[in-house]
């Protein structure tokens, strides 16, 4: 499989891992958008949002509960955080495999781009 989020799961590419459980693995963003920017991905292959099943509620779920996990852990969960999922090319997403973006640690803005 070419997909490089898959390659991570299977620990072909080596990450700054987070957090890891059956289903989810979190790491450490190679190109932060922020003091702390860290990837959660389903370990389960989905493309994109739009190719979720409802099978899939679960673990999307997961992935937002990891993300506040992840965050109080880090320590910006009380002054705040972003949470963002892109989906296909008007959306800018990069890797066609479905993943969490968990962004903190500065005052975000609005709109975003």
């Amino acid at each position: 499989m070419s997909c490089l989020f898959c390659k991570m799961v299977e620990g072909d590419i080596p990450v700054d891992k987070v957090y890891e459980d059956d289903d989810v693995l979190s790491f450490r963003d190679i190109n932060p958008q922020g003091p702390v920017h860290i990837q959660v991905i389903p370990k389960k292959h989905i493309a994109t949002l739009n190719d979720a099943v409802p099978e899939d509620q679960a673990v999307l779920g997961k992935m937002a509960l990891v993300a506040s996990q992840i965050a109080k852990e880090e320590g910006f969960a009380e002054d705040g955080y972003r949470t963002v999922m892109n989906c296909n090319s008007h959306g800018c997403q990069s890797v066609y495999h479905i993943h969490l973006h968990l962004i903190g640690g500065r005052q975000m803005s609005w709109p975003p781009g």
